[in-house]
């Protein structure tokens, strides 16, 4: 029996109208079912690494597997981030008054109602420049009495001993006076005191000031001094330029807050007075 013969494929038709001719099964469906790619027991289930019951589930403290341990703070370590209700820091403060009672120095100045926040005396770089001046001289009038005295100069050595000690009370003076000058704050003003035979007050209320900053040289950074610089609404002013005093980052914050927030201070004070009358009494 003879086979039927198949026509000559159609230069024009394509292949799929010839795979119908042919009756060769089509599939209009893409290469991909309709189901999800991953099924529901994948890598990530519950059980999985992350799941509720892993290392790192909610309301537990295991230790992770990475090695990590958790750090365990103190209460005393706490101490330092831990802000009152008024946002004050709990912790020690380095801008607390150095003192709590006036030098007999300082009280002589101060008003009954006035309250007494600290007093400071200028930075030894203060004192710089007699010091030099007395190293120098003792270096050059040593050299030169000595010289003077193998001459047989008898009296130019005695007037250059006499220089010498000349600049030797100079530089006592220059000492005292940096002594008794004192840099005061109470909640109601600013004061520098100075001089040791003619006393002078120089002042400024607290409520006039209407700007104040200060600035540090980089020698001033290094050994931590600095020029506080006052401005007040008053054209004439007693008090505006203090140079060398120490710790000027502190002190600055000290009088700041004193201009801006003198309720905490009070608070404050009274709280730390209170803690070491308990501590007397224990």
């Amino acid at each position: 029996m003879d086979r039927p013969s198949t026509p000559p494929p159609d230069p024009d038709e394509s292949d799929r109208d010839r795979w119908a001719r042919e009756g060769a099964p089509i599939d209009d469906g893409p290469g991909y079912s309709d189901g999800p790619a991953y099924s529901p027991s994948a890598g990530y289930s519950e059980s999985a690494g992350f799941g509720d019951s892993a290392d790192y589930a909610s309301g537990e403290s295991a230790r992770p597997r990475g090695g990590y341990t958790a750090t365990d703070i103190s209460e005393e370590e706490l101490a330092g981030l831990q802000v009152d209700a008024s946002g004050l820091p709990l912790g020690p403060r380095r801008v607390l008054p150095l003192e709590d009672e006036p030098t007999p120095l300082v009280s002589r100045y101060l008003f009954p109602t006035e309250r007494y926040r600290g007093e400071w005396k200028r930075h030894w770089i203060h004192l710089s420049t007699p010091l030099l001046v007395i190293i120098l001289a003792t270096f050059i009038l040593g050299y030169l009495s000595g010289f003077l005295f193998r001459q047989d100069a008898t009296g130019l050595t005695t007037a250059a001993i006499l220089v010498w000690v000349a600049i030797f009370g100079w530089v006592a003076w220059k000492v005292g006076d940096w002594y008794f000058d004192r840099f005061i704050l109470t909640n109601k003003r600013v004061m520098v005191v100075s001089g040791i035979i003619t006393r002078r007050v120089a002042m400024m209320p607290l409520l006039r000031v209407t700007d104040m900053k200060y600035e540090q040289s980089p020698l001033g950074r290094a050994l931590n001094y600095g020029t506080f610089v006052l401005e007040s609404a008053g054209q004439e002013q007693a008090l505006r330029e203090i140079k060398h005093l120490p710790n000027p980052n502190e002190l600055y914050l000290r009088v700041v807050e004193e201009m801006y927030e003198p309720q905490a201070v009070e608070a404050r004070l009274g709280k730390d007075a209170d803690e070491a009358r308990a501590d007397d009494g224990a």
